[in-house]
């Protein structure tokens, strides 16, 4: 499930939440920056006002954008040229008039989505690291039976980590996979989703931190894999 940040100083976040929630989005709405930001890990796409009371709208984007790659729609409240282009210059994947319909702002956020999101070769194999299993296919994550709410970037970070449970992958590799880039400052993400891992499987034991190179799973053995 997609989860989506709405960032928006209006009382338009109430309609802009509940439409993303009759398409099956998870959501949630804040209206500072600092908020959002503080939120960004666990979001999969940020719709952002670009006119917020406590930061700049552009600065908000700016910060999303260093800490990784994480979609951002922009609103503009004017339709002018040149809010669109400081936007995406700001790092935005797309930039709309704040008065667009409901149904073409859905529209570009799935668009968007199409993007970002990897297209892998075949489908992927289901991985078993009991009491941990993992569902490539559903993109699911279930732990002693339970599921266990992940965002897209978490569970391709995990998949990727227990694809490979004999060896340690750097971090360089992982932001290639998983966020397709090799840029080292945004390689600060890692820690932050690995954070947020940690924290939703009760155990750091789960993800090991080899320092200097990267991560690997936990010392656990994996039970049975299919394609």
């Amino acid at each position: 499930m997609v989860n989506a940040l709405v960032v928006e100083d209006s009382e338009s976040i109430e309609s802009t939440v509940r439409n993303l929630r009759r398409q099956g989005y998870q959501v949630k709405g804040v209206s500072a920056g600092a908020e959002a930001l503080r939120l960004l890990p666990q979001a999969d796409i940020v719709l952002l006002d670009l006119e917020l009371p406590d930061m700049d709208g552009l600065e908000v984007c700016r910060a999303i954008r260093a800490a990784g790659d994480t979609p951002v729609i922009a609103f503009s409240r004017r339709d002018a040229e040149l809010d669109r282009v400081l936007a995406l210059q700001a790092g935005a994947d797309d930039c709309v008039v704040k008065t667009c319909g409901d149904r073409e702002v859905m529209a570009r956020v799935r668009a968007v989505l199409r993007r970002v999101s990897p297209r892998p070769a075949g489908a992927p194999e289901s991985i078993s690291l009991r009491p941990l299993h993992i569902d490539g296919r559903s993109r699911e994550v279930h732990l002693n039976g339970r599921l266990v709410d992940m965002t897209s970037k978490e569970f391709e970070l995990l998949y990727a980590l227990a694809s490979t449970p004999e060896r340690v992958v750097s971090r360089k590799e992982l932001m290639a996979k998983v966020w397709e880039t090799d840029r080292a400052a945004s390689s600060r993400t890692i820690d932050t989703h690995v954070s947020s891992l940690r924290a939703k499987l009760g155990s750091s034991r789960w993800i090991v931190t080899v320092r200097g190179v990267g991560y690997k799973i936990g010392a656990v053995q994996r039970q049975s894999a299919q394609v």
